[in-house]
């Protein structure tokens, strides 16, 4: 793996107010620590580290260069960046120190590529996890692991055990445990309105009504009347 060099100094004073100042000044305050050392405060080149390293996806390897002798040449790997919520700048950094020669634990990004076969008929290409915990040397951390989807078709997954790891490189994750894959269409069904019992009967009913409301009264003749008069 690439070595990304990094400048950086030991810093005085901690707390909110050293802190602004220090940021004022073009600086990112952070901390330098590890399994085989305390914490160290650090001030750390700001134009350097938002142009080389804030944007990078995975882990990298940091080579410190520092005018102080317990800083100059350490490795770290970035293991926290705080990002101010307003102005989404990096407002603090945690860096931990690593042994070269030992296997470490690290997140790796997926980059899924190819068209999954199952899209041509409707499916969804869903991702399950976009990226991994892999164990291996720091030199040996890859950048990225590749997926290939092409030949999902629809219900198909990739689980880890799938995965092309690259040499030396071993996957902590379940190797059952799925990462991709490939949804079917959702179509929505609309069933046809089914007649409410007894509407037939009402409607029967409400037409029958008028014709009924319809009959005009009969009219009463002469010879009716005449009988009334009797």
């Amino acid at each position: 793996m690439e070595e990304i060099a990094l400048n950086v100094e030991e810093r005085d004073g901690r707390g909110k107010g050293p802190a602004r100042r220090l940021r004022q000044s073009g600086k990112i305050p952070g901390v330098f620590y590890g399994p085989k050392r305390g914490v160290t405060p650090l001030a750390i080149d700001g134009k350097e580290f938002t142009s080389h390293v804030s944007n990078l996806e995975g882990s990298h390897l940091i080579r410190f260069r520092s005018p102080v002798a317990d800083l100059q040449q350490k490795v770290a790997l970035v293991r926290e960046v705080q990002v101010h919520p307003v102005s989404g700048d990096v407002i603090h950094v945690d860096f931990y120190e690593v042994d070269l020669t030992q296997r470490l634990q690290v997140s790796v990004p997926l980059h899924f590529v190819g068209k999954a076969a199952g899209t041509t008929d409707g499916g969804i290409l869903q991702p399950i996890i976009r990226e991994i915990e892999v164990e291996c040397l720091p030199s040996d951390i890859p950048q990225y692991i590749e997926v290939d989807v092409s030949a999902l078709a629809i219900h198909d997954a990739i689980h880890v055990a799938d995965l092309q790891m690259p040499p030396n490189v071993t996957a902590v994750f379940e190797t059952n445990e799925a990462v991709v894959t490939v949804l079917p269409p959702t179509v929505e069904e609309v069933k046809a309105a089914e007649p409410v019992e007894g509407a037939v009967e009402g409607a029967a009913e409400a037409a029958a009504a008028p014709a009924e409301a319809g009959e005009q009264p009969k009219k009463e003749t002469k010879e009716t009347k005449e009988t009334k008069g009797a």
